[in-house]
Order: C-alpha cells, then structure tokens, then sequence
C-alpha cells in the first residue's frame, strides 16, 4: 500500500506531496535549526526525490553552508514565511520536510537524533526507544 501525505506551509500557498515512506525521520538540535523553526529543534522527514510527486507553489530560497562542509538550501513561502522543504548537497537524491509541516499528530516518530551536544537540558527523548544517537 502507497502511502500519500501532502506538506505545506501555513497559508497552503507552497506545498507538495510525498508517495511513499520516509527513508528517514530525523531530530536536529543545532543551533542552526533552533534558530530556523524558533524551538529548540527542528523535525524533518526525508523522501527520495522520485516519492515527491508534486511541488506547487512559489517558494523563496535560502542556502547556508552546514557543519559537514556542504550546502543546504531551504524552500519557505514568500507569503507566510514556512519553511516547507529543503535539499542537501550531501544528500542529492532525497529532499528533506518538515514534518510540522504535515499536520498530522499520527507522523512517525524520529529514528534518528543529531547534534545533541547542543539539545536543552530539559529536552527528554528517552521515551523514543529505537531513537540512533550517532556522534
């Protein structure tokens, strides 16, 4: 079974649609991305590129080197400023969404958590049993 989900940002002007499941969920706790979603981290899903059957919209970009030396490139909606999707040189064949931008509190949980040297004190994962930690 195929499973269809769509992403967009909060006015519904930028979105797109996913066909498959996440190759992977991820938790980010850099400083980059608490600076980007305004909490303390950012959630994202990331989908092979041939599971996004559809972008729609107009999206602004902005790309930022990352700590592995590569680019990332985040697409938000010019109108409601919602970072919706975004591309990693170092992972070219997948994009990666956020997953509040699905809207769904049935999303499956992280798999994986990163940067977590820099996660708040007060942040407990411990109920995400599978969750990896790597570095």
């Amino acid at each position: 079974m195929t499973t269809s989900r769509e992403a967009s940002c909060v006015c519904g002007q930028l979105r797109l649609t996913c066909q498959s499941e996440p190759i992977r969920i991820s938790i980010c706790h850099c400083l980059d991305c608490q600076k980007r979603t305004g909490s303390v981290f950012g959630t994202q899903a990331r989908f092979r590129r041939s599971d996004v059957t559809r972008i729609e919209g107009e999206s602004t970009r902005f790309t930022r080197p990352g700590d592995s030396g590569g680019t990332v490139t985040f697409h938000f909606c010019p109108q409601c400023g919602s970072t919706v999707y975004w591309e990693l040189s170092s992972v070219p064949e997948a994009y990666a969404v956020a997953v509040g931008a699905f809207a769904d509190p049935g999303f499956p949980a992280p798999r994986v958590s990163v940067y977590e040297a820099r996660r708040h004190d007060w942040v407990d994962l411990d109920d995400l049993k599978d969750l990896e930690r790597p570095g």
